[in-house]
């Protein structure tokens, strides 16, 4: 145990690009818990998987036309995919978990396509599987992409923060809120927007198709144990922030996959507060 400490602290301390990881890190797990407890609650979970799908069909596309910085045209496109899942789930004749399946699978579909028809590497199969497991890329980022993160994680966390009394209207009861006064639609919207944000700072580290998990398992964890609101978020966000940081330094030391290591610390998280949760009771605000 102690060797693997020793060798932590000399990643942390003498390669920049670990102490970048770990700053990406904390803030998209932060970000994520915190709109993760909306979703979970307005049972929109599923958009999530369905961005990140749009995501990697988007970074396929910016691989093709050979883009330095892929980002701004991921965003770009994942925003755009997020208004319209918004728009078309509303639409009487495509229901929104349709929408969702219809906009994910042909996302995932032309992105693979596009990757086979058009790529120049001779490590297809291992592209593909960094762009859906996160396999080693937040490992890989440069000064540029970090700054990026952080600008972003910043807006995400001011909107939340700013907008949290209309967020919570909406998650609970948006019929009640839409009579109050509160444009319900317009909140949508923005929350639509966020995720779509946090859907590709999250590429980085868990890869697009374990993004779900991050954002999922953090505010299941705390609804095992927490009744009211603001607890399960703050408990989620807490919690959030500790598996992705014990992940990162248990990839970092075994040599493990970065997203999937999160993931299954998120999963041993989650049976954790399973039985506290059984056991105890759930406790109260």
């Amino acid at each position: 145990m102690a060797e693997a400490f020793d060798k932590l602290y000399t990643y942390i301390t003498e390669f920049p690009f670990v102490r970048y990881a770990l700053i990406v890190g904390v803030l998209i797990a932060l970000c994520s818990s915190l709109l993760g407890v909306t979703l979970v609650l307005k049972r929109f979970s599923f958009i999530g998987d369905g961005l990140s799908h749009v995501a990697f069909g988007a970074m396929t596309i910016a691989a093709v036309v050979k883009l330095t910085n892929s980002m701004p045209l991921i965003l770009c496109i994942t925003v755009i995919s997020a208004v319209l899942l918004l728009r078309t789930g509303k639409n009487a004749k495509i229901k929104g978990d349709a929408a969702v399946a219809m906009i994910s699978v042909s996302a995932l579909a032309i992105g693979y396509l596009l990757m086979n028809v058009f790529s120049s590497s001779s490590n297809l199969s291992g592209d593909v599987c960094t762009t859906l497991f996160g396999s080693t890329s937040i490992l890989t980022l440069s000064t540029t992409e970090v700054w990026l993160c952080i600008a972003l994680s910043a807006v995400v966390l001011a909107v939340f923060v700013l907008f949290y009394n209309k967020v919570f209207s909406v998650t609970f009861d948006e019929d009640f809120a839409r009579a109050t006064g509160v444009k319900a639609s317009l909140y949508n919207l923005i929350l639509a927007v966020v995720i779509a944000v946090i859907i590709v700072l999250a590429m980085n580290l868990v890869g697009s198709l374990l993004i779900s998990a991050l954002v999922i398992f953090p505010a299941l964890s705390a609804m095992r144990v927490f009744k009211s609101f603001k607890s399960v978020t703050v408990c989620s966000a807490v919690l959030s922030v500790i598996c992705t940081l014990l992940g990162i330094c248990i990839s970092i030391v075994y040599g493990t996959p970065v997203g999937s290591t999160i993931v299954a610390v998120d999963i041993a998280a989650f049976a954790i507060f399973t039985v506290i949760g059984k056991f105890s009771g759930r406790v109260k605000p």
